[in-house]
């Protein structure tokens, strides 16, 4: 059983997504506005958030972003109305661990809620969705860096940092695919699972914050290049002329 937060402002929505989760088994309460939600997430207790874009006030995506700002990583499963590539990508930047676009069928929400919750409490999530293998191990080192992505964490001479889901998921990836161009058409497809036929440039912000990670200056990212027009590639050891 979880404790879950409802945040959306329609009232038969979240008095239905709650009684759903209750007969589930788990416990659920309700913010009908961001600065309620943020309020009740801090005083502890809760495992997962659904949290829906459009809100009073703060916004699913102005939630999101406080919460990884200040060090929270609870999963947050975001509800939006619209299913664009822009806007799915721009949650996952935000913070996300996962979203879904309304409407949506009952019986999906709860399978994503309970992949969310599995991913957080079981030691090995790679092996969780049949990816695991070879080429994807639970922990990659560079450069005196460390990815553990079974802990979601981020290992750097100077700091470590704690990852979302989403941004274990883009930096396995990376690291699969090293000293490879990857483009933003393959990692909208293949990360976000999302079919789109035009970039977004929220796969950039969100490249930024990971240049902030590992970079020892983001402003000159020699581990995380850009490759101009295309894409990236991510390089464990830069040559001193890369």
């Amino acid at each position: 059983m979880a404790r879950i937060l409802i945040v959306e402002d329609e009232a038969h929505l979240a008095e239905g997504l709650q009684f759903n989760l209750r007969a589930e088994g788990h416990e659920a309460a309700v913010a009908g506005d961001g600065e309620t939600a943020l309020e009740m997430i801090g005083g502890g207790g809760f495992h997962l958030v659904v949290l829906d874009v459009m809100l009073p006030g703060k916004n699913g995506f102005e939630i999101a972003g406080e919460l990884r700002a200040a060090g929270n990583f609870i999963p947050v499963l975001m509800l939006t109305a619209r299913g664009r590539a822009e806007d799915v990508v721009r949650g996952f930047a935000a913070g996300a661990d996962d979203y879904l676009a309304k409407p949506f069928d009952l019986a999906v929400l709860l399978a994503r809620l309970n992949a969310l919750l599995r991913r957080m409490t079981w030691p090995h999530p790679a092996a969780m969705n049949g990816n695991a293998g070879p080429d994807e191990p639970g922990e990659f080192a560079f450069a005196g860096r460390r990815i553990d992505f079974d802990a979601l964490e981020l290992e750097a001479p100077d700091r470590k940092v704690r990852l979302t889901l989403m941004e274990a998921d883009l930096l396995r990836y990376l690291v699969k695919n090293r000293e490879r161009i990857v483009s933003r058409k393959e990692l909208l497809e293949q990360v976000w699972h999302v079919r789109d036929d035009t970039d977004t440039r929220a796969i950039d912000n969100f490249m930024v914050r990971l240049r902030r990670y590992i970079e020892e200056d983001p402003s000159k990212p020699r581990h995380l290049e850009t490759v101009r027009g295309v894409g990236y590639r991510f390089l464990p050891n830069p040559t001193e002329e890369g």
